[in-house]
């Protein structure tokens, strides 16, 4: 019984459905070759490819008649290569053909794939102008194939083809974003080992730090180093740029300052050390300007001082023990790793019980809301207005506020915080 027009339109829609909701190439072929069997019958179905082959070589990539569904992208091995040939000449002929007296030489490399066929309507599927696939079908009555059925048939198969195309290339994009994903994973699970796993608090020093990267890996880096006499040193860092180019040089400035030779309680010396040792190591890594912002200081709880100094840094929020909010200023240099030979300043200034002092990287006042505006230090320091507790309060109320100021936007930086509390 003969179908008709509105079955083969259901057909249609039932294809068409069914092939779009396919993610895996091999699987929408399959669904596709199926249906399509429905809508336009034959006896066999070749495919058909020459890429990355030389004339006359090709691949017979599926067969209707195969018994074991061979992927051809997973086991090119296992496909049939055959050389020269009818079905040669016209995958290399970049045009379509019907031919409804097949008579095959019995010497053809492809003979006993088409055994028993009388017609043969061939359409190439083109790749940047080439007729790099190929779509044969074949029947064993002779006339089976109408001449205007071709532009439709041929159209069809190369937005199919196309399609099938672009799902490999996502397929493999995938492969290799999982692939580069996974080797991000290993370079911020390295780079987060660098970090100190937590901040003892100091001899009259309660403190606290908060980490996050914008992606995998980041470029922001803190570190705290016990020195003798009960003193404590904190640094806070940020490089230039994000992502595995950033945490390289994070760890090359981790390393420097865990092999400096440099007076670790003066942070004038320790930051230009760290300068020139950036400077001579990372021009290796690459050629593009890479900087680091830095603030270095020292606690000493004997006279409950702070030594600092800093390269291009944020400068700290400090609120004093009477409720006044300020910068720490002073002593701001360029950044590590521009020009060498910088000097660098310090400044000394004493704390009080109850004084506050947060360090932060960009990411926290550069945070963004849906509309572009960002955190900035004004609403920083009203976070810091009121008194907090302990220095882990001061994370925890700031971020709280950043996550209701940005409405979990994605975060574009690292941001990163080193609390102080004086106890």
């Amino acid at each position: 019984m003969a179908t008709s027009l509105g079955q083969r339109i259901e057909q249609a829609v039932d294809l068409v459905r069914e092939v779009s909701s396919q993610t895996d190439p091999q699987e929408m072929v399959r669904r596709y070759r199926d249906r399509v069997r429905e809508l336009l019958p034959n006896d066999l179905t070749l495919s058909l490819s020459r890429r990355d082959l030389d004339s006359p070589q090709y691949r017979i990539t599926r067969s209707t008649l195969w018994e074991d569904d061979i992927n051809p992208w997973e086991d090119a091995d296992r496909i049939p290569l055959l050389d020269g040939g009818l079905l040669a000449k016209l995958i290399y002929g970049n045009e379509p053909r019907i031919i409804n007296d097949l008579r095959m030489d019995s010497g053809d490399p492809a003979a006993e794939h088409v055994d028993g066929m009388r017609s043969l309507m061939a359409l190439p599927l083109f790749d940047h102008g080439e007729s790099l696939n190929m779509v044969v079908a074949l029947m064993r009555k002779p006339n089976a194939f109408d001449l205007a059925d071709v532009p439709d048939r041929l159209i069809t198969a190369n937005l199919f083809g196309r399609a099938t195309h672009n799902l490999v290339l996502a397929k493999q994009l995938r492969r290799a974003f999982d692939a580069l994903d996974a080797e991000f994973k290993a370079i911020a699970e390295i780079q987060r080992s660098l970090l100190p796993p937590d901040l003892p608090s100091a001899n009259g020093l309660d403190l606290a730090a908060h980490y996050d990267t914008a992606h995998r890996a980041g470029g922001d880096y803190y570190d705290l180093f016990q020195l003798d006499g009960g003193r404590s040193a904190i640094i806070i860092a940020d490089v230039s740029g994000h992502g595995a180019a950033a945490a390289v040089v994070m760890a090359r400035l981790h390393a420097a300052l865990h092999a400096s030779t440099a007076p670790m309680d003066q942070p004038a010396d320790v930051l230009e050390f760290a300068n020139e040792q950036l400077l001579m190591q990372c021009r290796v890594i690459s050629t593009a300007v890479t900087f680091v912002t830095a603030f270095y200081a020292v606690y000493n709880p004997a006279d409950r001082s702070l030594v600092y100094g800093s390269a291009g840094h944020n400068p700290p929020r400090w609120r004093t023990s009477c409720g006044a909010v300020c910068s720490i200023a002073g002593a701001r240099e360029l950044p590590l790793g521009i020009q060498c030979g910088i000097t660098f300043a310090q400044e000394r200034f004493r704390l009080d019980h109850g004084d506050e002092i947060l360090l932060f990287t960009d990411g926290i006042v550069e945070a963004s809301n849906a509309s572009g505006d960002q955190f900035g230090v004004d609403r920083l320091d009203a976070v810091l207005d009121r008194p907090h507790d302990t220095s882990a309060c001061i994370i925890s109320d700031v971020l709280e506020a950043v996550h209701r100021f940005t409405e979990d936007t994605p975060a574009l930086d690292d941001r990163t915080m080193v609390a102080l509390r004086a106890t």
